[in-house]
């Protein structure tokens, strides 16, 4: 059981008729996941009538997505991080448009092509011992100078596998030692 509830978009959208993953840099003082790829989203705060309203209100406030703008789909499984959160990622579709970041929270807004994400010399994985969960398999999306992978990349594997031709690889391209430094 995680401590908290947060909740994320996984934003879809189209730029010259081919679809792309809106992502959120996070920007480099945050005290978790600084300057880490992730999709729009936070942590439920009491005033949330459920999920997709704490996801929707995170959205905004993180890059002025409206309500009003979203059609949701889906929503992907659950996701338990090592910050104590369960998020519950929705997929949904949103415009393409110029977004505006909230800097304390947001550094940068990517828009990464699934055509680049699902390529195979875009992904890597690792396998390491983590203390709390076990043996645990990470995965790294690098595309036009971003890197996804954490949480994030648990959730985008499930969205690619769901929407596309693309499957996680059977074999890991390393072993990482339990005390090897996780990438930043």
């Amino acid at each position: 059981e995680a401590g908290r509830r947060a909740a994320v978009i996984a934003p879809v959208l189209f730029r010259d008729e081919r679809p792309h993953v809106l992502f959120t840099k996070r920007a480099d003082h945050l005290g978790e996941h600084p300057g880490q790829m992730s999709f729009p989203g936070g942590g439920r705060e009491p005033a949330d009538t459920d999920l997709r309203a704490t996801a929707l209100r995170e959205s905004n406030e993180e890059i002025g997505l409206y309500s009003e703008e979203v059609t949701f789909y889906g929503q992907l499984d659950d996701i338990l991080t090592i910050t104590d959160y369960s998020v519950t990622p929705f997929v949904a579709t949103i415009p393409d448009r110029e977004y505006d970041p909230d800097h304390r929270e947001v550094a940068e807004i990517a828009a990464l092509a699934v055509d680049d994400l699902t390529d195979r010399s875009n992904y890597e994985s690792e396998l390491r011992d983590h203390p709390k969960y076990g043996e645990i398999r990470l995965h790294f999306f690098h595309v036009d100078g971003y890197t996804v992978w954490g949480a994030t990349g648990r959730m985008l594997v499930q969205l690619l596998e769901l929407t596309t031709e693309w499957t996680v690889p059977p074999e890991v391209d390393r072993v990482v030692d339990p005390d090897a430094d996780y990438p930043v």
